[in-house]
């Protein structure tokens, strides 16, 4: 048995409207090599010029993560050949980088993990490589879209603090959610604008020095990370097993077959021969503008998971899984805002709206939930009202979606108001209790489990209408008297 031990590289393109050097669109889509220019091409003379929201946004970033932020720092150039890279340098950051010493923590099976961030840097990204095949390895020929050249990117960097493949999804899913609510990037992975290189070895268990380890690049799918790295723990497992060593390189994942496959070696940081770029100065910032703009900053996820526990009286799990999302969390408390009662509101936003959001593969980043926070805090009355009942309640929310209709509206319409009226009730009952003789009986002789059998029953004949609580109260009197 080995212990598994994992690094992240995580890169994110910010949402600037302009690139980091120069004024060229960071708009995704256009048609290729449209949006370039002498300075994101690289083209002799030029100078680059920085984006300085790009710089904010970086620093916003690495205080959202809990980081140090440098006073002093600056920009260097990272030397390497290759044809999304016009400069055949990529202008990075190497010792002095823009925030140090994070940490994220998220939970695994019930247990707080804490991910140290070792860095987070702000850099340029590279174009695109358009592969003629599937991917670099079976590709004929490649073109190069040097759209996304000179977009501002951010790498964040972890300690090997990671455990497991799970883990490392767990992270990088908070990881997310944290940018997300500072709104520095859309961090949309279909994309390209949040991705990630895995850095992964094993041990034996009680050892103290970590083992050869490869990097798995340009994974772009919480599923595709989890796998490639389950895949490594597989393969890497087998080779010390047979006592073959693990080949320090780098691999590429492939989706299809479901294996990493090896590109190349290993660099190490002497191989890019790291400079300071001399076309750019330094950038000091003080101790007031880095204060700004951590003022700047939202509720964060874990800050306002707190304030849900404490103001609304929520279960921690409730509180975790409504503020994993800034835009359900949202819609949670403006619901309550209306209605009150937040764990009635909780259990149905977790339950009956996120189903639903799911069911309708709904984008909520990109599109609004089709109800709003008054609607349902109206059907939610309805149903608190005795009006429906909780299942009606249920259906009514699923027409909401589909249709845009309010609650009163679908209940007027489909005349789903609960039957509470005793008559009618106990026509029902009697209905009921003639056609099933055998439930009857067995509640009769002490089980009183058939009576639920019996109350759905009536609640079939009724559609879904009778007021459920009701009928058992009249069941109760029919057949045991009480």
């Amino acid at each position: 048995m080995y212990e598994v031990i994992i690094g992240l590289e995580v890169h994110v393109e910010l949402s600037t409207d302009s690139k980091i050097w120069c004024g060229c669109s960071t708009d995704f889509g256009a048609e290729a090599n449209t949006q370039v220019c002498p300075v994101c091409l690289g083209l002799p003379g030029t100078l680059p010029v920085l984006n300085e929201k790009a710089l904010e946004y970086a620093v916003k970033a690495g205080l959202a993560l809990g980081c140090e932020i440098a006073h002093f720092t600056k920009f260097d150039r990272k030397n390497y050949f290759y044809p999304d890279l016009p400069k055949a340098y990529q202008i990075s950051q190497y010792d002095l980088p823009l925030c140090r010493n994070g940490a994220v923590e998220f939970e695994v099976n019930g247990e707080t993990r804490r991910v140290r961030i070792a860095r987070v840097h702000l850099e340029e990204e590279a174009g695109k490589t358009v592969h003629s095949g599937d991917n670099i390895m079976g590709s004929e020929y490649s073109l190069v879209d040097y759209n996304r050249g000179g977009i501002p990117l951010i790498e964040i960097v972890t300690e090997p603090d990671i455990r497991s493949p799970e883990e490392a999804r767990l992270f990088m899913e908070k990881l997310r959610t944290i940018l997300l609510y500072t709104g520095v990037s859309d961090c949309k992975m279909q994309e390209g604008s949040l991705r990630c290189d895995a850095n992964i070895s094993l041990r034996p268990f009680g050892e103290a020095k970590l083992g050869e380890r490869t990097e798995v690049k340009n994974l772009n799918s919480f599923r595709a990370l989890q796998r490639a790295l389950e895949y490594e723990v597989r393969r890497q497992s087998a080779l010390l097993d047979a006592g073959e060593p693990v080949e320090r390189d780098t691999r590429h994942w492939n989706e299809q077959q479901g294996v990493t496959i090896s590109m190349r070696s290993k660099e190490d940081a002497q191989d890019y021969r790291y400079f300071p770029d001399p076309d750019l100065v330094p950038v000091t910032l003080t101790a007031e503008q880095i204060e700004t703009w951590r003022s700047e900053l939202p509720e964060l996820p874990d800050q306002k998971a707190a304030r849900f526990m404490e103001q609304f009286g929520l279960p921690k799990y409730d509180a975790q899984v409504l503020t994993a999302s800034k835009e359900v969390a949202a819609f949670f408390e403006a619901t309550v805002e209306r209605f009150g009662e937040p764990k009635t509101v909780s259990n149905w936003v977790m339950g009956e709206i996120l189903r639903l959001i799911k069911e309708m593969e709904i984008d909520i980043e990109q599109e609004p939930i089709p109800i709003s926070p008054e609607g349902l805090a109206e059907l939610l009355a309805l149903v608190s009202k005795g009006t429906i009942s909780n299942n009606v309640g249920k259906e009514v929310l699923e027409t909401m979606f589909k249709t845009g209709k309010s609650a009163a509206e679908i209940v007027k319409e489909q005349g789903l108001e609960q039957i509470s009226d005793t008559g009618e009730l106990e026509a029902l009952v009697d209905q009921v209790i003639a056609e099933n003789p055998g439930p009857v009986e067995d509640v009769k002789s002490g089980k009183e489990k058939a009576i639920g059998f019996l109350v759905g029953q009536v609640m079939k004949a009724s559609r879904g209408k009778a007021n459920p609580q009701r009928v058992n109260e009249i069941l109760r009197q029919r057949l045991l008297g009480s």
